[in-house]
């Protein structure tokens, strides 16, 4: 349903230029099938050895001229008609990828990316088909039998006219009887694809892995049993849809031949003229190439159907993620309280009762064991995942009543998986508005301490990242993350283990310049490494989805607990690396 009204959005939008292109192919059509009727007056002058020579040119020139008139006829509907399937194949692409943007991260958490793929390509295509080929054959062909009809029973022969439309209601029948079986298998094609998309882009995505353990042949033969299914998933349906071409050619041979029979003994008696029968064949003809054709249009109709069925369920899919009123914020003091939170796929918390305040202006650090919580604390402050209302406070206004445009722009966030675009450095670290300078994005690169390292390359600030920023090394690679969240001058700063591929001197650097961008501002920092956090104003250790510990550095060194052990191993494994280094 949801497509249904997209859809027709489109063609409201667009019914000047469908009325346009109809009025256009109903004319080109009557004028297309005059032909034969100018054929047979000529044949039957001719062979009855009436008119002159100069009526028999007039005839002729005048058959040219439908001709000509037709063929400019069926470039304009075919411009004005087709021409609107690629527009409305842009138009659907446009609202899906519009609509991906609104759902949440636990959507995309759910969803396999080459289903995604399969949507936003074949999905659309079939209906762009149906918009295609499928609309204009379905008009052209119900127009031209109406009108063949009507000058084969009224000028020439009922009987005959009834001997030709002889098979029309046994391919009626067949199509009837296959297109819910076309569109099932058709669904099961689309599937089959959504595999393929998927398993190309993980294995190239992974190449560096497959090739690390030697895995090309075991990669090379999942991926034919793949195509193997593909191959059988589309050979099924096409059992299926190519049964009713064949099925419609035999009947209309059939009913050629009988008409061969029929009307050539009608010529022999006088009932009807050598003209008359050449100018019904001519529309016998006529009539054949669209009935032929129900059974492409079937299948593309058939097809559309599957995948409206298939992007009705993704254009159903909403956030649970409310929209706040608030958009201003004046202040930037962040309080929890009693914060629990469960991922909506487990039944285990991982956080439990969060209490914390974090001053405008001061840094937390947080740092605990892998899997405590530290990302999804950093998560719901972006409200990327669905909160309870009375728990998370910024400026004492309810986060869930803050727009989400609002609280995102006010936050700066550094990821852990430091992705980057397929683009230049310049437009990475620029990524969050087109007017930002070359000063600033040179200065957020100074103070992430990528800059040097940008200048090495040949083609500097221009120089084009592979996918996901793949050509640079672990460490530039968070850096220029760092640098385009300085970029946009966020209010409170989020760094979720974005230093942990850089070395000690590097760190420091760093850290050293974010501490002067957060003497203003909100900041957070986490990490697994006390080195990272140590200079926050106050550190928070996470154990379980549990705060155990607080309180500044020094404060969580005297107590001599889990960050005080957690400190001490890792500063013996320092050691130990420098000693082993000298």
């Amino acid at each position: 349903m949801e497509v249904r009204k997209i859809l027709l959005n489109f063609i409201k939008e667009r019914i000047l230029s469908y009325i346009t292109g109809i009025i256009i192919l109903i004319t080109a059509s009557i004028i297309s099938l005059r032909i034969p009727k100018v054929l047979g007056k000529v044949t039957d002058m001719l062979n009855k050895g009436q008119g002159t020579v100069k009526e028999i040119r007039i005839q002729l020139l005048l058959m040219v001229g439908l001709a000509v008139l037709g063929f400019v006829l069926r470039f304009c509907w075919r411009y004005f008609l087709v021409g609107n399937c690629r527009h409305v194949e842009s138009y659907l692409r446009r609202k899906l990828f519009a609509h991906l943007q609104t759902l949440p991260v636990n959507f995309y958490n759910n969803h396999r990316t080459g289903d995604l793929v399969a949507y936003a390509i074949n999905d659309i295509n079939a209906i762009r088909r149906v918009f295609g080929f499928g609309f204009v054959a379905l008009i052209e062909g119900v127009l031209i039998n109406t009108v063949s009809v009507y000058y084969m029973a009224r000028t020439i022969e009922p009987v005959l006219t009834l001997m030709a439309l002889g098979p029309v209601p046994i391919v009626v029948i067949v199509t009837i009887l296959l297109r819910k079986t076309i569109r099932s298998r058709f669904e099961k094609v689309q599937k089959a694809f959504a595999m393929i998309s998927e398993r190309v882009q993980e294995n190239i995505m992974g190449i560096r892995v497959v090739k690390a353990f030697a895995q090309e042949k075991h990669e090379m033969s999942g991926f034919a049993r793949l195509s193997r299914k593909n191959v059988k998933t589309h050979m099924r349906m096409v059992r299926v849809s190519g049964a009713l071409g064949p099925v419609t050619q035999v009947c209309f041979s059939i009913s050629f031949l009988l008409f061969i029979i029929y009307g050539s003994k009608l010529v022999a008696i006088g009932t009807i003229s050598l003209g008359d029968f050449i100018a019904f064949n001519s529309y016998m003809a006529a009539i054949m190439r669209p009935v032929i054709n129900i059974s492409r249009i079937i299948e593309i109709w058939q097809r559309g159907a599957a995948s409206a069925k298939r992007l009705d369920y993704i254009f159903s899919e909403t956030s649970d993620i409310s929209d706040g009123d608030e958009s201003e914020i004046k202040d930037y003091d962040i309080e929890i309280k009693n914060l629990t939170f469960t991922y909506p796929q487990t039944q285990i918390p991982v956080l439990k009762n969060i209490n914390l305040t974090i001053p405008s202006g001061s840094t937390l650090g947080i740092i605990g064991k892998t899997g405590s919580g530290k990302t999804t604390l950093a998560n719901l402050l972006l409200r990327l995942y669905p909160i309870p209302d009375g728990h998370i406070f910024i400026n004492k206004i309810d986060i869930n009543q803050i727009s989400l445009e609002t609280l995102r722009e006010k936050i700066g966030f550094v990821p852990q998986d430091n992705f980057l675009f397929s683009t230049t450095i310049k437009s990475n670290i620029g990524f969050y508005h087109e007017g930002i300078t070359d000063e600033e994005i040179e200065e957020a690169a100074r103070m992430s301490g990528v800059y040097d390292d940008i200048l090495e390359f040949p083609e500097g600030f221009d120089t084009v990242v592979g996918e996901r920023g793949i050509t640079l090394s672990g460490g530039q690679r968070q850096r220029v993350t760092i640098a385009r969240a300085l970029a946009k001058n966020p209010s409170i700063l989020i760094l979720d283990d974005s230093l942990s591929a850089v070395d000690t001197e590097t760190e420091n650097e760093v850290l050293g310049n974010i501490r002067n961008i957060l003497k203003h501002r909100t900041g957070i920092i986490i990490s697994h490494r006390v080195s990272t956090v140590m200079n926050a104003d106050r550190i928070i250790y996470l154990e379980d989805g549990r705060i155990i510990e607080k309180g500044s550095h020094q404060e969580l060194m005297d107590q001599k607990g889990a960050y005080y052990k957690l400190y001490m191993s890792q500063s013996e494994e320092s050691d130990e690396n420098m000693g082993a280094e000298k």
